[in-house]
């Protein structure tokens, strides 16, 4: 700035580029007046020259600061852009770069993706000839106005910060923006395990503007369809992915008003492998384990309780095993019903043995009342007695098994007379029986309750197999 004066005090200051200042105190003649015009050409000429230089070494020329550039401090950021007018419309597209967990227990899922908005900002808008984007890091964000978009649902989240934070800003000489960042969220997903673990479970993660209502904020997907694409390579442990897909809708809140709601949807379904090898295999293993007691002797007591508790206690754990990994609900799981009537068989099986353990124990007991009426009967009645007890044949396997033939050579030293009303009462009392055996069939197996065994060895297996046909037939 020079600053002349008519009086004596005056000054004279030269700066073009470099510095060449003159300063003179003092009243002015026109001597030096001249010498002055003469040192500020000079100055001219060499600020000039040294402009030249800079421009040959472009690595000395001084930038402009992006804020500068992009006039940040000129504009009220703290505003969206045309406020007071048509909402703004932002653009959202997602590529999910990974599935990290599925929670039963928590009901809820975690997964990493990439989330980049779209919109224009003509306050941002800046000159260029070659028509360049520029991009930059997590720093300028604050500077500038972005989308405030959050996760409904959503419990924890978090940007990646390794090595830098992973958020990238790109501004087009136009105004137009890319936000993009890279987040892991987990977020809520209400699951239906009324057929787990043959059950496929529908999950969605849903974006919104948190501030903005559909009057100031317009959300959309960028692509349509397309704007959501997944990895390739996804895979999960338990789950099979049938789908992607991307929708969109509006939620109300009777405070603020509408926004729009994008939603991110994908179907699970389950792998059944593992759990056929860890409850479905072993539960039947114990089903067909309890069956071995129906061909063990009834007498073995020890060996056929110790194989029924064994095997109820075995399907008790795997039930507790399946119930620790699942979440308390108040309704029947698939599981539940096939592990729950696979116990009610082992248990039927250890019934089974105490009714024919107890039925034993009757029997023995009649036997010994019969045994010592049998020995007073036979003083009076030898032939008639032993004819009617070798008739029953119930007593073989006891201690009042008859000796037919005592019967033959007692019957071969009686009279011809003798012999045949003995023959004569055997063949009425076989056809009396005959007769009543039609009526009397569940007297008989209750007195030869070895017929219970005989019967459970082909009732149990029929309705087991039965009842897997319907259950693997109904839920699959």
């Amino acid at each position: 700035m020079c600053r002349w004066g008519t009086h004596v005090n005056a000054a004279v200051c030269v700066k073009v580029m470099g510095e060449c200042p003159l300063e003179h105190r003092g009243p002015w003649n026109v001597s030096q007046l001249n010498e002055t015009l003469y040192l500020t050409l000079l100055c001219f000429l060499y600020s000039k020259r040294e402009i030249k230089m800079r421009k040959l070494d472009s690595t000395k020329v001084r930038p402009l600061k992006s804020e500068q550039l992009l006039r940040i401090e000129d504009h009220d950021f703290a505003l969206r852009p045309g406020f007071g007018g048509s909402p703004i419309p932002v653009g959202i597209d997602v590529q999910v770069e990974s599935i990290d967990s599925i929670s039963e227990v928590d009901m809820d899922f975690t997964m990493t993706l990439y989330l980049r908005h779209y919109w224009k900002d003509e306050r941002l808008s800046f000159p260029s000839t070659r028509n360049k984007s520029m991009t930059f890091d997590g720093r300028l964000i604050k500077k500038i106005w972005v989308p405030d978009v959050f996760f409904v649902h959503s419990k924890r989240s978090f940007i990646h910060d390794t090595t830098m934070e992973n958020v990238m800003l790109r501004v087009y000489p136009d105004g137009n923006v890319l936000f993009s960042l890279r987040i892991t969220v987990s977020s809520m997903c209400f699951m239906d395990f009324s057929r787990f673990p043959l059950d496929t479970q529908n999950c969605s993660l849903e974006l919104e503007s948190y501030a903005y209502n559909e009057e100031d904020l317009m959300l959309y997907w960028k692509h349509g369809n397309e704007s959501l694409s997944t990895d390739e390579h996804i895979s999960l442990s338990q789950f099979f992915i049938e789908e992607f897909s991307a929708s969109s809708g509006l939620a109300f809140y009777s405070s603020t008003g509408w926004y729009n709601r994008l939603f991110i949807n994908f179907a699970l379904r389950r792998h059944i492998f593992f759990f056929v090898l860890q409850s479905y295999f072993p539960a039947m293993l114990m089903v067909m384990l309890s069956w071995v007691s129906f061909w063990i002797d009834r007498r073995a007591v020890p060996a056929r309780v110790s194989l029924g508790i064994t095997t109820v206690l075995t399907m008790s754990t795997i039930i507790t095993g399946v119930s620790a990994s699942m979440p308390q609900v108040s309704y029947i799981k698939a599981v539940d019903v096939y592990l729950w009537i696979s116990f009610l068989f082992v248990f039927l099986s250890v019934i089974e043995y105490a009714a024919v353990n107890y039925l034993t124990t009757v029997e023995e007991r009649k036997q010994l009342k019969k045994k010592g009426k049998v020995r007073t009967y036979m003083v009076t009645f030898p032939c008639c007695v032993i004819s009617t007890m070798a008739f029953d044949g119930c007593y073989h396997d006891t201690d009042t098994d008859i000796d037919l033939t005592t019967f033959s050579d007692h019957s071969e030293e009686s009279s011809t007379r003798d012999r045949a009303a003995s023959i004569s009462n055997l063949d009425a009392t076989r056809i009396k029986r005959k007769k009543s055996l039609k009526g009397n069939v569940g007297r008989i197996i209750l007195q030869n309750n070895h017929a219970i065994h005989t019967y459970s060895r082909i009732i149990f297996p029929t309705v087991y197999i039965v009842f897997n046909f319907f259950y693997w037939g109904l839920y699959i």
